[in-house]
């Protein structure tokens, strides 16, 4: 017998359930449908389980410099097991809690694989879903006023070169690992490379970055870039950018052995982190007037694609590919579902962050994408160094960029490299969504001693009035 909801998800990752949860709140009957658990990849094969491991490697390092704070710790050692242990506390903890809230949002969950049905005795419109129930019992029908699509994402592979779990690797299998390697060749310099790349080289293992283009991190501002790659390579990574790379010339036998032109490279293990593949096959889209444009779902501004009853959302669809980004497309999609109005999703103006050691974060335009875009720009730094919090915190690495229009005194732009970024950036976020200028936030009286500090005496470097440096 077909079930009707006002709402069915089909994926129930970050974006998914965070829709269903506006969903309930506005009172739309909805459901979720997912292959695997709810959490989706952001937190069993990405954001979380990732970030628990960093937090590890973390630690060691810390640890390993206690001495310098005047704390003695003999014989620190990396228990990877222990590792896993505790990352799989964490994710379970917090998968628990997605569980949790959709109990008290009553939201149905079905545990298989949907597909999209076109027109059928249970609907004249294409969006009755069949859902393949992964306990093995008849399929469900799901008859919904209207369907989200946030199926998700996964790992790009190299065309060639096939992914065994054993010596070669994307980053889902190799989080799942039992012991780590004593060396990594990483194909791919970008977030997640860099990410993987920082975390193991703190837990001593030595690692080898391949990058095909002509610098690590592409997407962020230039001195961003040049900073991470001084700072990886200070630490003992090896780095190979504008890399030619001809996947047959990889050998996985004993060892994985890499050849670059007139060098060959070796490890233990290869990891892949070359981007990723939006999930849109076999979910039924033929079955619509859904159209994809370069292996990605099209939408328009709220996040309704070609069936205006059917609408798409994160990883999916594209673009900035972050988990709180998909939240918020799910909650502007339910929001328009439900009749209303909601304010457009400024992109450039959303925070994203590298989970690195140091991080990085930033906001709005790199300094030469200002440029492109007709801005007569103003750009200035300011470093950790000459902030007191981080002296005291013993990390000194790094600095704040602030890009404002000349003309108007508006910041464009914030990029940070150092301790804690990923945490300092929404200040800055908030700067760029209430359009501030570079006075306003100088002028905002910042907590001493802290690392926020940076933030209002960089803004107070593009007036000219830096007191600390």
């Amino acid at each position: 017998m077909a079930k009707e909801y006002d709402v069915v998800i089909l994926g129930g990752g970050t974006g998914g359930y965070v829709a269903a949860i506006r969903a309930s709140q506005l009172g739309l009957k909805t459901a979720i449908v997912e292959k695997n658990k709810l959490g989706g990849t952001c937190l069993h094969a990405g954001c979380i389980p990732t970030k628990a491991l960093l937090r590890s490697a973390e630690v060691y390092v810390q640890s390993k410099k206690a001495i310098d704070f005047g704390v003695e710790v003999n014989d620190v050692s990396v228990n990877f097991e222990r590792v896993q242990q505790r990352k799989s506390i964490v994710v379970d903890q917090l998968y628990k809690g997605v569980q949790h809230l959709m109990k008290k949002g009553q939201i149905d969950v079905y545990n298989g694989f949907g597909r999209i049905l076109g027109p059928s005795i249970f609907s004249p419109m294409p969006g009755t879903i069949s859902v393949e129930m992964n306990d093995g019992t008849e399929n469900e029908m799901l008859v919904p006023k209207n369907v989200i699509l946030a199926t998700g994402s996964r790992p790009r592979h190299l065309e060639g070169l096939k992914v065994d779990g054993e010596k070669i690797f994307t980053s889902d299998e190799f989080l799942t690992i039992e012991k780590l390697p004593k060396s990594v060749i990483i194909i791919g310099g970008g977030v997640i490379g860099v990410e993987w790349a920082s975390m193991l080289v703190d837990f001593d293992v030595e690692v080898t970055i391949l990058e095909l283009g002509d610098r690590l991190l592409p997407t962020e501002d230039e001195a961003i870039s040049a900073e991470m790659l001084k700072s990886l390579k200070k630490r003992g990574v090896n780095i190979h950018v504008n890399v030619q790379l001809d996947p047959s010339t990889i050998d996985a036998q004993d060892h994985v052995t890499v050849q670059l032109n007139d060098e060959k490279i070796s490890a233990e293990a290869l990891l892949l982190s070359i981007g990723r593949v939006a999930n849109t096959e076999n979910i039924g889209i033929e079955n619509t007037e859904i159209e994809i444009k370069n292996g990605f779902i099209s939408v328009n501004d709220n996040f309704q694609t070609k069936e205006s009853h059917i609408y798409a959302i994160g990883d999916v669809i594209g673009g900035m590919q972050l988990a709180h980004v998909a939240s918020h497309e799910g909650i502007h999609a339910v929001e328009h579902i439900a009749g209303g109005n909601p304010a457009q999703i400024h992109y450039a103006n959303i925070a994203r962050g590298v989970y690195s050691n140091p991080e990085v974060a930033s906001t709005g335009l790199t300094e030469q994408q200002a440029k492109n875009n007709g801005y007569k720009t103003i750009a200035k730094t300011f470093p950790f160094k000459a902030i007191g919090k981080a002296i005291v915190y013993g990390e000194t690495e790094g600095f704040v960029k602030v890009i404002a229009d000349e003309e108007s005194n508006d910041i464009v732009g914030v990029h940070l490299i150092g301790p804690h970024a990923t945490d300092l950036i929404s200040e800055a976020a908030l700067g760029l969504f209430l359009n501030a200028s570079s006075w306003e936030v100088g002028q905002m009286v910042h907590l001493h001693p802290s690392l926020s500090e940076i933030i209002g005496e960089a803004a107070l470097a593009i007036e000219g009035k830096a007191i600390h440096f």
